[in-house]
């Protein structure tokens, strides 16, 4: 039980700082001296399809990673580290 404690802190916090960092990449996009926080790039791979006649299937992957995500998932794991002694 309490490595599920952990996990699911360390899962929380991380989505924390994520969903963190994606509203604050969309309230800076256009700001002329925050404009920075909001660049980001995509990596993954485009949607591709396999047809078997059959079944069909499309598979891709893409995360869209900007300079506040990075930045607000640090702070994340540093609070987690700080809080999460104990569990």
């Amino acid at each position: 039980m309490k490595n599920f404690k952990r996990t699911f802190a360390f899962i929380f916090f991380m989505l924390a700082g994520i969903v963190l960092g994606a509203f604050i990449a969309y309230v800076c996009e256009g700001k002329s001296y925050v404009g920075w926080l909001a660049w980001g790039k995509n990596v993954g791979i485009e949607s591709f399809a396999i047809d078997l006649y059959v079944i069909k299937f499309n598979i891709g992957l893409m995360v869209h990673a900007t300079i506040s995500q990075i930045f607000t998932i640090a702070a994340a794991l540093i609070i987690f580290s700080k809080t999460c002694k104990s569990l």
